[in-house]
Order: C-alpha cells, then structure tokens, then sequence
C-alpha cells in the first residue's frame, strides 16, 4: 500500500473524485468533512499517531470550522506532518496565511488532476526521509529511488523491464492490472512494445524471482481473460 493521505474536504462530489484519483495513484485515503473529524482522525490519543499520515490535503473552506484552524493545530502538533491547502483561486489572503501557519504547498481550484498529484509527489519527496519512500509488496521492499528491491535484507536481481513491472503491479495493489495496461506502461517508459506472448514470458520471469511458488503465485495472480492482480 502506498502514502496515506487525509482528504479533508466538504463537497462530496470533490471527495468521491479525487478520492479515485489517489487511490488509482496507490495512495491510501482517509476522509473527513468537518474541522473536528479531521483533527479527531489526524490527532487522536494526544497525536502519537498522526505520523501514519504523510500528508493532510486539507481544503480552506469547510462547512464546519475552517482549514486554516485545521492547519494551526496540526503544525503545533506535529510541525513535519506535510499539508497542502486546497485554496479559491487568487485568494492570496488565504494562500499567505496558510503558509504563514506552516503550508508545506497549494493548489488553487480549479485544477489539473495531473498538477495536483505532481505537486503531492513533490511535497512527499521533500518532506519524508529515505526510509518512508519505500513500497511494499508482501515480502518484497521496493525502494523508486534506487531502483532497487529487496526480500528479507537480499536484493533481488531484476532487469529493467521485470523492475517496471513489478513497481506498476506494486503501486496498484489489490487492484486488476490489465494486459493492455502492461503494454501501454512498458511502453511509454521503456520505449519497446511488448507482444502478448513476450508479456508473458516477462511475467514469468518476473514471478520465478520474486514468488515462493511460481508454479502457485501469491503476489501476482492472474485474473483469467483479464490481466493480473497484486497482493493488496
């Protein structure tokens, strides 16, 4: 499973979409409407566990309290847990402010779905250590700055393209990854099309390197007439 993120945000509409968005990025999404649910999800037990959050997207205007107030409290609490504001197109008062109180970032409505996952990529990179940029995938650790992956302290060799494989199946987990997909990612970042029979063979490669049974697949099961899903 990838980043947490808090979604703080009253119109469900906006919820419901770029709760898709993220979660089709591979971030995990918590939800909360008001200033109270968001400090009670973000807070809880004195703080100790607002850490499980690398970041809190956090809309200034709510329908009970206000992110501004959201923000302020966060910041005392936790000063490096990351938020980005949600804010009204050239309101400046509130952008300063916001930033003023400890804003890591903002993203003025309306907005780009690629802008906005950029700039969250961006604040992640910034914000959190080395140790806390990593993917799991079962046993697996996988590690996009390095390229590298590892099982159990031992790298595991893989090539280029068994390595873009299995971070496309590892970002997406529990979710159907079909074979069109696989082609189209491959494609656009290694710049060689992939035949349906070498696909094939690439997922068996891949599988005999990173499975207990390759014969019996546990992380990366097919889903017959569709593609594959990872563990999620």
């Amino acid at each position: 499973m990838g980043a947490r993120i808090l979604l703080v945000e009253d119109d469900s509409v906006i919820v419901s979409a770029l709760t898709e968005l993220l979660e089709g990025e591979g971030y995990a999404v918590d939800t909360a409407a008001t200033q109270t649910a968001a400090l009670a999800r973000a807070l809880p037990s004195g703080g100790d566990s607002a850490r499980s959050y690398a970041l809190v997207l956090l809309d200034v205007s709510l329908a009970e309290g206000n992110g501004l107030a959201v923000c302020g409290a966060l910041k005392q609490a936790v000063p490096e847990l990351p938020v980005m504001f949600l804010t009204a197109s050239g309101d400046e008062f509130t952008t300063v402010t916001g930033l003023e109180l400890g804003a890591d970032d903002y993203i003025a409505k309306p907005f780009r779905p690629r802008e906005l996952l950029a700039r969250i990529a961006s604040v992640l990179r910034r914000t959190q250590p080395a140790s806390r940029r990593t993917i799991t995938l079962g046993p697996l650790t996988i590690d996009p700055d390095r390229a590298h992956v590892e099982r159990a302290g031992e790298e595991v060799a893989l090539s280029a393209l068994e390595y873009r494989l299995l971070l496309l199946f590892a970002t997406h987990p529990g979710k159907l990854v079909t074979r069109d997909q696989i082609r189209d990612a491959l494609w656009d970042d290694a710049g060689t099309y992939i035949e349906e029979n070498t696909l094939t063979v690439y997922i068996k490669r891949l599988r005999d390197k990173i499975e207990d049974d390759p014969a019996h697949p546990a992380l990366i099961t097919t889903v017959r007439g569709l593609g594959y899903r990872a563990l999620g």
